[in-house]
């Protein structure tokens, strides 16, 4: 009788095949997938971008969009709109237009966001359908239909207010010939076409509040203020701050509203930093090497704004 010898059984290891010991396989497939959108954005953006800042640093104007003839200046066109009192003048007034457009549009976009919360479902629908209608609205449209309804004599708006005889005969007002009202009617018009976005966006973080810290804080005797205040605001703080920031950049960079509405008038009295320099580059004797440097300069801008909300989201511990 003979016995068998017990078979001994290889490494784990050996078992392995060998294909799969060597770990990730290292390929170039990502890569050719991504290259035709990259090529595109380079196209598209990257090109455009390297020339604006290459004619910053050129006298390139109107003789050279007929000879071809220019000069390379350094930064002589830098030093221009730094000792230029217009540019500060129009970076103020930019400034303190994007400030009042964000505190506006943040502040209408949260209510709406936290009274869609408290509405019936049917209702709540209604209002979604509405503010994505005006959302979808381009801003050249909406601007035009803008101007028309604040016309005089036969201005929608102008008749209203007419009608309640609050502020008297408005009939033959021409809001875009008056400063302070040329303001106020651009200032509608951008915060109306930012509300939308900004109130579904918080809303859409509202929802995500879990009910139960709602109850107990009520059931503490806190009032439905304090109960947003301590409970749904910390909550949705993130999301507050992504379209705070967003606000910041979209409004800083508001051109086709007030060009379209009162060209930066009356006076320049609503000229801010894009229609200053779109007056700049492309008006009078055509000084596009000033306003690429003005362009170039208010990207550094708006970069810098983003920094600091890349270091603020960071500091929140928000997941990037």
């Amino acid at each position: 009788m003979t016995t068998e010898k017990p078979v001994k059984s290889k490494p784990e290891a050996q078992r392995i095949p060998r294909a799969t010991r060597k770990g990730p396989q290292h390929t170039n497939a990502p890569f050719w997938m991504i290259s035709p959108a990259a090529l595109m954005m380079l196209l598209v953006v990257g090109l455009p971008i390297g020339f604006l800042i290459f004619t910053s640093f050129t006298n390139y104007g109107q003789r050279t969009l007929f000879t071809g003839v220019f000069e390379f200046v350094g930064t002589e066109q830098y030093r221009t709109i730094l000792t230029d009192s217009a540019f500060w003048w129009s970076l103020v007034k930019t400034v303190l237009f994007t400030t009042a457009l964000v505190v506006g549009s943040v502040f209408i976009g949260a209510g709406i966001a936290h009274l869609m919360t408290r509405l019936p479902n049917a209702l709540r629908y209604c209002v979604t359908v509405v503010l994505i209608m005006a959302w979808a609205m381009p801003n050249v449209a909406a601007s035009l239909v803008w101007s028309w309804l604040f016309q005089p004599q036969y201005g929608v708006l102008n008749w209203l207010l007419t009608q309640t005889g609050l502020f008297g005969d408005m009939t033959s007002t021409n809001w875009a010939a008056d400063p302070t009202l040329a303001w106020i009617c651009i200032w509608l018009l951008v915060v109306w076409s930012a509300v939308p976005f900004i109130a579904l966006t918080l809303y859409a973080a509202e929802t995500q509040v879990s009910l139960d810290l709602k109850e107990a804080a009520r059931l503490d005797g806190a009032s439905e203020v304090t109960v947003y205040r301590i409970v749904i605001l910390p909550a949705i703080a993130p999301t507050l701050l992504l379209v705070t920031m967003l606000s910041i950049i979209w409004d800083f960079n508001i051109f086709n509203q007030i060009w379209l509405i009162t060209e930066g008038g009356p006076d320049g009295a609503t000229s801010t930093l894009g229609v200053f320099t779109y007056r700049t580059a492309f008006s009078g004797n055509l000084q596009i090497g000033t306003g690429s440097a003005i362009a170039v300069a208010s990207t550094l801008i708006l970069m810098a704004l983003s920094a600091l909300y890349i270091r603020t989201l960071v500091r929140t511990g928000e997941d990037l």
